[in-house]
């Protein structure tokens, strides 16, 4: 059977860029007949939001805005933005499925250098783009007064996220990946498994400690996601920012489980209104998948493989 890898995933980025068309269009047509424009631009926010929005800023209607994420700064303009984004990890995805499915990946710390500077790059970029016209505090909550919440709201989340890959190994799911052709271990995974360098296996930890939940928080969660989220509504948005950034990590296996993940991030930032709480989430997982493969590795422990 031929392995379905490349044609889903890249489906999954047309399916969200279908998604978010059709619902930015049905939004302006239901606006343009009269119908009230869901509150996205709202200024009232709780007496908890870490967001503090200027005063000579003139606001709708106080209605309850759906979340805590602001998108009252965000211009048709950032739609290019946002396409620059879709575009970028599209590529990158198609890039590396040119590249073979099924080979052990080969990464020397050059390269694992390239990948963590490109990361940076990225959620520079739109750190820029952002900040030309709001504060950074404005912009992704920093100022959260319940930051403490996150050592509740990780573990718990992580602990879900487990449940789900549970419930998705005991289902068969794995067994039917594999049934199909495709990879079930991602690349970083492997490379904590196999490799002999210390150096990789230090820059592999490090990407995946400090450099994806931070940068990944700032690009599909800090920008993508209000982005669409201004111009689409909330579900829409937090439905095609998730599809990019599950089909942006290559895996087919770990497409669902990472969708899944994706929307709860998305979820946790508007529950919050502080980038903090997703950036923590997002920290603990991944640092939770080193520890675990670096222990079984080292220690021998058996695990069974998670999607």
């Amino acid at each position: 059977m031929t392995d379905p890898t490349e044609m889903v995933l890249t489906g999954g980025f047309a399916v969200a860029l279908g998604i978010f068309v059709v619902s930015a269009m049905v939004r302006r047509v239901l606006a343009g007949r009269g119908s009230p424009e869901p509150p996205m631009e709202s200024g009232a926010v709780s007496e908890d939001s870490p967001y503090q929005v200027p005063a000579e800023i003139l606001m709708p209607p106080p209605l309850p805005p759906p979340g805590r994420v602001a998108v009252w700064f965000y211009r048709p303009l950032d739609l290019l933005g946002a396409g620059f984004v879709f575009l970028v990890f599209a590529g990158l995805l198609l890039g590396s499925l040119s590249g073979g499915q099924g080979e052990e990946p080969v990464l020397s710390p050059e390269v694992l250098l390239v990948n963590i500077g490109f990361q940076f790059v990225m959620a520079g970029v739109v750190t820029v783009i952002v900040m030309s016209r709001v504060s950074l505090d404005a912009w992704v909550g920093l100022r959260w007064r319940s930051w403490p919440r996150v050592f509740l709201i990780a573990p718990a989340a992580v602990f879900l996220m487990w449940m789900v890959f549970g419930g998705l190994q005991m289902s068969g799911y794995v067994k039917w990946m594999e049934s199909l052709g495709v990879e079930t271990v991602q690349d970083t995974v492997m490379l904590l498994q196999k490799s002999e360098d210390p150096l990789v296996l230090g820059l592999m930890a490090f990407a995946a400690v400090v450099a994806a939940p931070l940068c990944e928080e700032i690009v599909f969660r800090g920008y993508f996601y209000p982005v669409l989220k201004r111009f689409a509504g909330v579900w829409p948005a937090a439905l095609c920012s998730a599809l990019v950034f599950a089909s942006a990590h290559g895996n087919l296996t770990a497409m669902l489980p990472l969708l899944i993940f994706g929307i709860l991030l998305v979820w946790i930032y508007e529950k919050t209104g502080s980038l903090w709480a997703p950036i923590a989430v997002h920290f603990c997982f991944n640092g939770a998948t080193v520890m675990v493969q670096l222990a079984a590795r080292y220690y021998e422990i058996p695990i069974p493989p998670a999607p």
